[in-house]
């Protein structure tokens, strides 16, 4: 016991010494890029508030590299000092000591998952504000529920609420429609009902809408005028709505099954957000494996040499395996494989394809 406490502490000071390494280095590639990105008007504090909220995604997207670094340096450390010799030396197989890592990978998956997930969505969600509102001086948002879909687009000359029953899976024609318009820093000063609304390049095409003119002077159900068509001005596209709807990262992980069963009954596909859901379950396993494919090729002794080969060639393998994972999701996305089975396999896979070699290198 005492033995696997003195690994996990060890792996684990590792695992926050090369987190903070890389938390340091994309913290700084990212504030460069926010600072050629906007220009004068946006001041160095606003571009470092948003380079702090855009960082943690990245680290996020990452963990699989760090578990792996981690896990590498771990083995190499103990086979340097012959801690490992020691181990068998004792008559304890070399393997016995994998068990302290792996279950620090699982805990700090299930944290990952559990904790830093929501973390992420909610970091990810202010910066996407705040870029929209500095480049463009307003803010485009969706949201689903069970009364609606709720869209916010806006810009310089005010903004729009926009308001549907359903829509189809890209978003791109709205049923039961309602759009009211706001001034800038002011009231609402239009509003129009209509059957459908087409997003086209750079504007909305109702159908069969009816216009109501909104001020004090007004009855605006007097003033109100029915068209066949209308067209309303938009900043929104086809990219983006898909990009706010069709982002299950956005979402925290514990409100997810509920927003997946709002996007059904809003009438959007929810696969891409079902498969990121086992994605992100899988995920403490799929860490895990990251922890023994690093192990696989540094825990010979040190003297034997190779250690650089057996370094490249882990990090190769586990890019390798993270490629798969990601392939598999993408045919899970695509309906071309069982979204359970996209999500599982590869971490199932790469746990047994990495545990064989590890037999085969020290049992064998």
């Amino acid at each position: 016991m005492t033995l696997h406490y003195y690994i996990a502490r060890r792996f684990f000071w590792i695992l926050a010494s090369v987190f903070a390494i890389f938390f340091a280095f994309m913290t700084l590639l990212d504030l460069v890029e926010q600072m050629r990105r906007f220009d004068s008007s946006v001041s160095f504090g606003e571009v470092l508030r948003l380079t702090l909220l855009n960082t943690p995604k990245s680290l996020y997207q990452i963990l699989p590299l760090v578990v792996i670094l981690s896990a590498i340096a771990l083995f190499i450390g103990l086979a340097r000092s012959s801690e490992l010799v020691v181990i068998r030396a004792a008559g304890r197989s070399a393997t016995s000591s994998l068990l302290a890592p792996v279950m620090v990978a699982l805990i700090l998956g299930g944290l990952a998952v559990g904790v830093f997930n929501p973390i992420v969505a909610a970091t990810s969600k202010q910066y996407n504000q705040m870029r929209e509102l500095y480049r463009n001086g307003g803010t485009s948002t969706l949201s689903i529920g069970a009364e609606g879909l709720w869209l916010r687009q806006g810009d310089e000359t005010g903004q729009t609420v926009i308001r549907a029953s359903r829509a189809n899976p890209e978003a791109t024609v709205l049923y039961q429609v309602s759009f009211v318009s706001y001034a800038p820093g002011g009231g609402p000063v239009q509003r129009i009902e209509a059957d459908t609304a087409r997003l086209d390049n750079g504007h909305w095409v109702l159908d069969d809408a009816k216009v109501w003119p909104l001020s004090a002077t007004l009855n605006a159900e007097a003033a109100a005028k029915r068209f066949d068509s209308v067209e309303v001005s938009s900043t929104l596209t086809q990219e983006s709505i898909r990009d706010r709807f069709g982002t299950p990262s956005a979402v925290p992980i514990w409100e997810l099954r509920a927003y997946i069963a709002e996007l059904e009954l809003a009438g959007f596909s929810a696969r891409r957000h079902f498969v990121w859901l086992q994605m992100e379950m899988a995920k403490p396993l799929f860490l895990a494996a990251m922890v023994l494919v690093g192990a696989a090729f540094t825990m010979g002794h040190s003297r034997l040499g190779k250690t650089g080969i057996g370094v490249l060639s882990a990090i190769l393998l586990g890019f390798g395996l993270y490629y798969v994972r990601n392939f598999a999701q993408i045919l899970g996305e695509n309906g071309q494989v069982n979204a359970v089975l996209a999500a599982w396999a590869p971490p199932v896979a790469s746990v047994l394809l990495a545990f064989g070699l590890i037999l085969h290198r020290e049992e064998g």
